[in-house]
Formats: structure tokens, C-alpha cells, sequence
């Protein structure tokens, strides 16, 4: 990657050692299958939307922000 910034290189790469690994897992709801980021034991954020059909991406449900409550499989 090349950056061509008139910032000082301190400043651009200030907080890169800090930057949080995100838990994201894939589930399917419905018939959706889903990226999302776990908030609680029973809650997820909808981070990103895997579907083929074009209808699930203008359902505001499966809008990526959008929380889904679910219950975990143990099995």
C-alpha cells in the first residue's frame, strides 16, 4: 500500500497497534445467511448480508447495523 499524504507518518500510523480483532461469524437466519458480530450471549450485529436473492438486500431487516436476537446451537 502506498500513501501520498503531506501528514507526518506518526500521525497516520498513530493507533495501528490498537485496532480490535472483531469476532464476526456466519449465520444463516431464515433462509439468510448473514456476517454478524456478536453483542451479548443472545444478540448479534448484522455486519454483512450473504444472499443471492436481490429481494433480501431491500428488506430493512437484514440492513448491515440491524440487530437479530438468536439462540445459540450447542449441538
Amino acid at each position: 500500500m502506498i500513501l501520498y499524504t503531506t501528514m507526518p507518518l506518526d500521525i497516520v500510523f498513530e493507533n495501528m497497534d490498537q485496532v480490535e480483532k472483531q469476532v464476526i461469524r456466519e449465520v444463516t437466519f431464515g433462509s439468510v445467511t448473514m456476517l454478524v458480530e456478536p453483542v451479548n450471549q443472545y444478540e448479534a450485529k448484522i455486519v454483512r448480508l450473504i444472499s443471492p436473492d436481490p429481494q433480501d438486500y431491500l428488506n430493512p431487516r437484514f440492513a448491515p447495523g440491524q440487530k437479530i436476537a438468536f439462540r445459540p446451537d450447542f449441538s
